[in-house]
Protein backbone atom coordinates (compact mmCIF):
# COMPACT_ATOMS: atom_id res chain seq x y z
CA UNK A 1 0.00 0.00 0.00
CA UNK A 2 1.21 3.83 -0.64
CA UNK A 3 2.89 5.28 2.52
CA UNK A 4 0.32 8.45 1.67
CA UNK A 5 -2.24 6.30 1.49
CA UNK A 6 -1.75 4.36 4.46
CA UNK A 7 -0.95 7.41 6.46
CA UNK A 8 -4.45 8.90 5.01
CA UNK A 9 -6.37 5.58 6.66
CA UNK A 10 -4.40 5.88 10.04
CA UNK A 11 -5.43 9.94 10.08
CA UNK A 12 -8.49 8.90 9.98
CA UNK A 13 -8.91 6.08 12.13
CA UNK A 14 -7.36 8.14 14.91
CA UNK A 15 -9.38 11.03 14.72
CA UNK A 16 -12.42 8.52 14.94
CA UNK A 17 -11.09 7.48 17.91
CA UNK A 18 -10.59 11.06 19.25
CA UNK A 19 -14.36 11.53 18.47
CA UNK A 20 -15.19 8.53 20.40
CA UNK A 21 -12.66 9.88 23.22
CA UNK A 22 -14.88 13.18 23.06
CA UNK A 23 -18.10 11.34 24.02
CA UNK A 24 -16.14 10.71 27.83
CA UNK A 25 -17.00 14.80 28.08
CA UNK A 26 -19.63 16.62 30.68
CA UNK A 27 -19.55 19.85 29.02
CA UNK A 28 -22.90 20.58 27.18
CA UNK A 29 -22.02 22.88 24.30
CA UNK A 30 -19.06 21.00 23.08
CA UNK A 31 -17.35 17.95 23.55
CA UNK A 32 -13.88 17.69 22.26
CA UNK A 33 -11.43 14.66 21.93
CA UNK A 34 -7.61 14.51 21.76
CA UNK A 35 -5.49 11.11 21.01
CA UNK A 36 -1.99 11.46 21.50
CA UNK A 37 0.06 8.83 19.22
CA UNK A 38 3.37 8.51 18.48
CA UNK A 39 5.19 5.43 16.71
CA UNK A 40 1.42 4.25 15.64
CA UNK A 41 1.03 4.01 19.75
CA UNK A 42 -1.51 5.74 21.80
CA UNK A 43 0.60 7.70 24.47
CA UNK A 44 -2.31 9.96 25.96
CA UNK A 45 -5.49 11.00 25.54
CA UNK A 46 -8.08 13.46 26.65
CA UNK A 47 -11.37 15.28 26.44
CA UNK A 48 -12.63 18.51 27.51
CA UNK A 49 -13.44 19.08 31.19
CA UNK A 50 -13.27 20.25 34.76
CA UNK A 51 -9.97 19.75 36.47
CA UNK A 52 -9.35 16.34 38.56
CA UNK A 53 -11.45 16.55 41.74
CA UNK A 54 -13.90 18.97 40.31
CA UNK A 55 -17.54 18.91 39.62
CA UNK A 56 -18.32 17.07 36.46
CA UNK A 57 -19.68 20.55 35.35
CA UNK A 58 -18.24 22.73 32.16
CA UNK A 59 -21.02 25.10 31.84
CA UNK A 60 -22.46 27.98 34.92
CA UNK A 61 -26.16 28.45 34.97
CA UNK A 62 -26.28 30.52 32.12
CA UNK A 63 -24.55 27.99 29.20
CA UNK A 64 -21.28 29.62 29.42
CA UNK A 65 -18.15 27.46 30.14
CA UNK A 66 -16.38 28.10 33.39
CA UNK A 67 -13.09 29.32 32.99
CA UNK A 68 -10.99 27.22 34.61
CA UNK A 69 -12.35 24.17 32.09
CA UNK A 70 -9.35 22.39 29.97
CA UNK A 71 -9.41 21.93 26.44
CA UNK A 72 -9.08 18.36 25.39
CA UNK A 73 -5.22 18.82 24.14
CA UNK A 74 -4.41 19.98 27.38
CA UNK A 75 -5.66 17.39 29.01
CA UNK A 76 -3.78 14.63 26.84
CA UNK A 77 -0.35 16.86 26.76
CA UNK A 78 -0.47 17.02 30.82
CA UNK A 79 -1.72 13.56 30.68
CA UNK A 80 1.97 12.66 28.41
CA UNK A 81 3.55 15.11 31.06
CA UNK A 82 2.73 12.72 34.19
CA UNK A 83 4.20 9.32 32.50
CA UNK A 84 6.80 7.96 31.23
CA UNK A 85 6.31 8.14 27.79
CA UNK A 86 7.51 12.05 25.73
CA UNK A 87 5.34 13.50 23.25
CA UNK A 88 8.51 14.45 21.44
CA UNK A 89 7.81 14.07 17.73
CA UNK A 90 3.76 13.12 17.92
CA UNK A 91 1.06 13.85 16.21
CA UNK A 92 -2.03 15.13 18.03
CA UNK A 93 -5.72 14.07 16.91
CA UNK A 94 -8.04 16.63 17.90
CA UNK A 95 -12.15 16.77 16.81
CA UNK A 96 -11.71 21.19 16.67
CA UNK A 97 -8.55 22.96 15.23
CA UNK A 98 -6.57 24.39 18.72
CA UNK A 99 -6.98 27.36 20.34
CA UNK A 100 -4.07 29.88 21.00
CA UNK A 101 -3.36 29.00 24.39
CA UNK A 102 -3.03 25.17 23.12
CA UNK A 103 -1.36 25.77 20.63
CA UNK A 104 1.36 27.09 22.18
CA UNK A 105 1.10 23.77 24.72
CA UNK A 106 1.43 21.59 21.44
CA UNK A 107 4.33 23.58 20.11
CA UNK A 108 6.02 23.44 23.93
CA UNK A 109 5.56 19.52 23.76
CA UNK A 110 7.42 18.92 20.76
CA UNK A 111 4.21 17.58 18.92
CA UNK A 112 4.86 17.93 15.19
CA UNK A 113 1.94 17.39 13.82
CA UNK A 114 -2.16 17.98 14.45
CA UNK A 115 -4.81 16.43 12.68
CA UNK A 116 -8.25 18.02 13.40
CA UNK A 117 -11.52 17.60 12.41
CA UNK A 118 -13.78 20.75 12.88
CA UNK A 119 -11.86 24.05 11.97
CA UNK A 120 -13.04 26.59 14.70
CA UNK A 121 -14.01 30.16 13.85
CA UNK A 122 -11.18 31.43 15.52
CA UNK A 123 -7.77 30.49 13.69
CA UNK A 124 -5.20 32.21 15.53
CA UNK A 125 -4.10 28.76 17.09
CA UNK A 126 -3.77 26.86 13.28
CA UNK A 127 -1.88 30.61 12.27
CA UNK A 128 0.97 29.80 15.31
CA UNK A 129 1.19 25.99 14.89
CA UNK A 130 1.65 26.77 11.04
CA UNK A 131 4.16 29.61 11.85
CA UNK A 132 5.96 27.28 13.99
CA UNK A 133 6.67 24.99 11.19
CA UNK A 134 4.00 21.87 12.84
CA UNK A 135 1.94 20.23 10.21
CA UNK A 136 -1.51 21.34 10.35
CA UNK A 137 -4.03 18.83 8.73
CA UNK A 138 -7.93 18.98 8.63
CA UNK A 139 -10.13 16.10 7.67
CA UNK A 140 -13.63 16.91 7.49
CA UNK A 141 -15.18 13.24 6.39
CA UNK A 142 -14.33 10.98 9.11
Amino acid sequence: MDTALKQELLDKRYLRMAAIWAENSYCQRRKVGAILVKGQMIISDGFNGTPAGFENICEDNDGITKPYVLHAEANAITKVACSNNSSQGSTLYVTASPCLECAKLIIQAGIKRVVFNELYRITDGIDLLKRAGIECRQIENI
